[in-house]
């Protein structure tokens, strides 16, 4: 293949965040990140609906969840090389344009065939938009106030994905699952067509050409990995055999993919340019976004299990209850994006980390007689502790690189915290099945057994949680050189 040497062009000039044009852009992507994230777990609650209405089975049903999944894994890889070869306007206009597209096929949908589709579509637009989110606030925002702005980055990541079950319960007690997607239309379109009118372009264009084998190598390492998990997420009634080939073939993929990457690097010709992990505050700080991604997602998909099947408490409920989980990082985040401009990482990420694990080994106590508001606060509790992270760990993280790496940097940040969060959902429910079904073999009636499932998933939780608080403490402000 012919080597071709990189060249830039300048796509308007590079506005600071006090910055009339920065600001405004700024806004407009956050606006349409929390539109695109929302979606992401609005059809968690319709699942039981699904399953009536298009006469499916749950495990069927799960797709539509775990489609999108796959899906955001496989893309996000490519948004390294997307932003740096296209424009602000041109990638959000073809980020908005799928979501909005994937958006009215679902509404429209006849069968779970086209819902899959449409969940596929909303993805792809979805995958784009936060990492053209981090890259631009690395662009337009000076270093003292990355915190203040990463922070509001994290309010997008917990709060959209909270709000999507409470939203989606609300509208599924009166209106069709079909309601799900017409809801989000319209401000799709609005969000669109304010982007269309007033979005301007950011940072520097290259002419890097695209490497065609890195796009096959990426869909099967990263999405064999993510499929292979969630598979293996089903318990041991699931195709377990199945899971185990897919990871070994995206172990494989990714491993062809890494080493292609690396070969094209040195002419800055990459996918997925990883000298990234050249930085060792990257490389942390990665590391322990995997660790708490991983607790959260896996804590979001236990306690709803925890509260319906142990406790009884009724979906609606179950909603609202988990809702302040979501609230809390959302209200947190700005002042930890305060805090970190004003004092850097380690006071923010080591009591995080601290106080994470602590919920996580206390829920491990959980039986079918705790109060139900006690699920309430341990989801509040580990948003507190994850919400205390996150900003400081992407901003050091994605601080500490090369200017031209940020875009990079961005997609690998998003591409981990999605197949962190398949691991944590796999690694949750994967051990709530094997600890409920050794208390039954024990003799446990179906309640305590689901019970004593809840705990075991929360102690193997907890136990990686150490991991996270011995990583906190080598966490510096390592800016890039």
């Amino acid at each position: 293949m012919t080597t071709t040497t990189p060249a830039t062009t300048s796509a308007g000039p590079r506005t600071g965040a006090g910055g009339t044009s920065g600001t405004a852009v700024i806004w407009l992507l956050l606006g349409a990140a929390f539109v695109t994230m929302l979606n992401e777990t609005v059809m968690s609650v319709a699942l039981p609906h699904l399953v009536a209405d298009l006469g499916i089975t749950l495990a069927t049903a799960q797709w539509t969840t775990t489609a999108f999944m796959l899906t955001m894994a496989v893309v996000i890889p490519t948004t390294g090389w997307v932003l740096q070869r296209f424009t602000t306007r041109q990638v959000f206009g073809f980020a908005m344009t799928a979501f909005t597209v994937g958006t009215v096929i679902g509404a429209l949908a006849p069968g779970f065939e086209v819902l899959i589709l449409a969940r596929v579509v909303q993805a792809v637009g979805t995958a784009m938009m936060m990492p053209l989110l981090m890259t631009t606030i690395m662009t337009v925002v000076p270093e003292h106030e990355r915190g203040r702005f990463m922070g509001r980055i994290t309010i997008v990541m917990a709060v959209a994905p909270a709000l999507g079950p409470t939203l989606s319960g609300f509208i599924l007690s009166v209106l069709p699952w079909q309601f799900l997607f017409w809801t989000i239309l319209p401000v799709a379109i609005v969000m669109f067509i304010v982007g269309a009118l007033r979005l301007r372009d950011i940072g520097e264009r290259g002419t890097t050409p695209l490497d065609t084998p890195s796009l096959p190598l990426a869909a099967i390492g990263f999405g064999g990995l993510v499929y292979g998990i969630s598979t293996i997420g089903d318990g041991p009634d699931g195709p377990i055999t199945a899971g185990l080939v897919a990871l070994t073939v995206g172990a494989l993929g990714l491993a062809l993919f890494v080493r292609r990457q690396l070969s094209l690097q040195r002419t800055d010709r990459a996918l997925l340019d990883l000298r990234t992990f050249r930085s060792r505050s990257f490389a942390l700080s990665t590391g322990l976004i995997v660790v708490m991604m991983a607790a959260m997602f896996g804590a979001i998909i236990l306690l709803p299990i925890y509260l319906q099947d142990v406790l009884r408490v009724d979906s609606a409920t179950t909603g609202l209850l988990l809702l302040p989980g979501g609230l809390v990082m959302g209200l947190v985040a700005p002042l930890v994006g305060r805090l970190y401009d004003r004092y850097g990482p380690r006071p923010l990420v080591i009591p995080g980390a601290l106080v994470a694990s602590a919920v996580l080994w206390a829920m491990t106590l959980a039986d079918e007689h705790t109060p139900p508001f006690v699920a309430a606060l341990a989801l509040a509790g580990v948003s507190l502790g994850v919400s205390f992270m996150m900003t400081p760990l992407m901003t050091s993280a994605l601080g500490s690189l090369d200017p031209k790496l940020y875009s990079h940097g961005s997609a690998i940040v998003g591409t981990v915290q999605q197949v962190a969060g398949a691991i944590g959902t796999a690694l949750f429910v994967s051990m709530l099945a094997i600890g409920s079904a050794q208390a039954t073999a024990g003799g446990a009636d179906g309640v305590a057994a689901d019970a004593d499932g809840v705990s075991f998933a929360f102690l193997i939780g907890a136990a990686l949680s150490l991991i996270a608080v011995i990583g906190s403490l080598f966490v510096h402000r390592t800016d890039a050189t």
